[in-house]
């Protein structure tokens, strides 16, 4: 399993991350502009919230779950998720997890 949940926290960071980069290279860091094209559609609203949610659902698990097997640096998975997203942050600690149950 820790050989699936690296490359899944790899896949996480690099595929989200590529298709971001037309928006930051035509219009650069611009929150407003990302937040108002975010919630531009109902379709890409159902996705925020739907990420915005399975969010919040990770950390209360890796925070429960983390404390629970005295894992140390939780932090590092909600900084993970918010610069990235649950797709780089639920691998990542699953991966460390799977490292301290072993």
């Amino acid at each position: 399993m820790r050989r699936t949940f690296l490359i899944l926290a790899l896949l996480g960071s690099v595929v989200p991350l590529l298709a971001f980069a037309p928006f930051v290279i035509d219009h650069g860091l611009v929150p407003g502009l990302f937040v108002s094209q975010l919630f531009a559609t109902p379709v890409s609203r159902f996705f925020e919230l739907d990420v915005l949610l399975s969010a919040i659902t990770f950390w209360v698990f890796m925070l429960r779950e983390g404390r629970r097997l005295e894992m140390r640096h939780l932090w590092i998975y909600v900084v993970c998720t918010l610069l990235v997203g649950v797709s780089l942050g639920l691998p990542l600690f699953l991966l460390f997890r799977e490292r301290k149950v072993s």
